[in-house]
């Protein structure tokens, strides 16, 4: 039976790959461990299945068993790590949005860090150990699919797998919804400071907000129906002992697609399964990758292209040269202006004062993928530095930089 889905998913897939690691760069230099995390699950997880559609497709046989031990572990730990991920995210937007005054020594916000990793890779690894004690085989291999993890239903299964991503996405919804109760309760705030500045837009306080009810609306329902749609016609074995779980462990089920095509439970779940990460890596990249920060980035990275074959923007044109160049910025300290996703940048040192939301967006943009757009900033040295290399040397008073 032919696959209805080729080559639309593989194409799909291989950009979901790209396009959600786009906005990584910018994300890296502040540091902010909740989008990056949520990037690196999304993306990998689209490249395990363009690789995995590409290699199997028409076929159900064990070509690539390595490749398989390690691809299913991987898409187990998703399953949590991308939930985990938006847990991370709507954290800290929670975080910005409340109405505190905090004083953040580099000790706390390394801390701080080390939590957003601890959430986003270390449930997701705990995930992929406790998935062995219901691991009834190795994997199996779905034509047109390919590689899938092995999960003996079990009364234990549900507390060690199929509960993380239902749990997680809980958990995450409640902060969604206080964010988006601080940001209705001074709405009104809100309208003040965007009157008094031209710096801040409503679209920005929409994507904030957008994402935190895409968080709501998609996340726990999904996980609910993943587990229904996964066990539904699926008998639930007794727990015996370790050994009768794992007996003939070595064993690789291959299923042809005229079988797993002939139940209709099984083609929902195998298609949602796959597709699933190519549309949260598209979600992500419409949501953070058209900001004028992106836009400055692309501008800056076709221009440092374009000069590698001798193409540079005319002389006079200073519209092309604005979406490229950026200002010598002062020297690098402790700044009262406040970051949106607080960043981890260890540029400056001794104590940096958080304010709440409405008083930092006086003073800058405010944007999720921005980690720090005050000109104190090493991203401003850094795209200083890369516009030089287009204009050439720019002036530099001493001392900056």
């Amino acid at each position: 039976m032919a696959d209805p889905t080729y080559p639309l998913f593989p194409i799909f897939a291989f950009l979901g790959f790209v396009l959600g690691l786009v906005p990584l760069p910018w994300h890296l230099q502040g540091w902010n461990a909740g989008t990056c995390i949520y990037m690196f699950w999304v993306s990998f997880g689209s490249l395990i299945q363009f690789v995995d559609s590409v290699v199997w497709h028409g076929s159900y046989a064990n070509v690539a068993p390595v490749w398989c031990d390690i691809s299913t572990k991987f898409v187990i730990g998703a399953g949590a790590g991308i939930p985990a991920a938006s847990l991370c995210i709507n954290r800290r937007l929670y975080n910005l949005t409340s109405v505190r005054v905090a004083t953040v020594t580099h000790q706390e916000k390394r801390r701080a860090m080390y939590i957003d990793m601890a959430i986003g890779l270390g449930i997701p690894v705990i995930v992929m150990a406790l998935h062995y004690v219901v691991q009834g085989h190795r994997f199996n291999i779905a034509e047109d699919i390919g590689c899938l993890p092995e999960i003996f239903v079990t009364p234990v299964t549900f507390p060690l797998v199929f509960m993380w991503p239902v749990l997680l996405g809980c958990i995450s919804a409640v902060y969604a919804a206080l964010t988006l109760r601080s940001f209705w309760i001074r709405r009104i705030q809100f309208k003040e400071v965007l009157s008094s500045t031209n710096s801040l837009s409503m679209s920005r306080y929409f994507r904030l907000m957008l994402l935190s009810s895409l968080d709501i609306m998609l996340t726990v329902p999904l996980g609910v129906y993943s587990i229904y749609i996964n066990v539904k016609g699926v008998e639930i074995w007794p727990w015996i002992s370790w050994a009768d779980t794992h007996f003939d462990f070595s064993r690789v089920e291959m299923i042809p697609a005229f079988i797993w095509r002939s139940n209709q439970s099984s083609v929902i779940a195998l298609e949602m399964g796959r597709w699933i990460y190519p549309c949260a890596a598209f979600l992500f990249f419409s949501l953070f990758g058209f900001a004028s920060e992106a836009r400055r980035h692309y501008a800056l990275g076709f221009w440092w292209t374009a000069k590698q074959f001798g193409i540079l923007p005319r002389g006079n044109d200073t519209t092309l040269r604005s979406n490229y160049s950026a200002p010598c910025p002062p020297k690098f300290g402790p700044s009262n202006t406040s970051e949106v996703l607080p960043s981890y940048s260890s540029a400056s040192t001794g104590h940096i004062v958080l304010q709440s939301a409405i008083a930092s967006a006086k003073d800058k943009d405010l944007d999720i993928e921005k980690a720090a757009d005050s000109p104190t900033t090493p991203l401003s040295c850094l795209m200083y530095y890369q516009a030089s290399l287009v204009d050439g040397p720019q002036n530099l008073s001493p001392g900056l930089c």
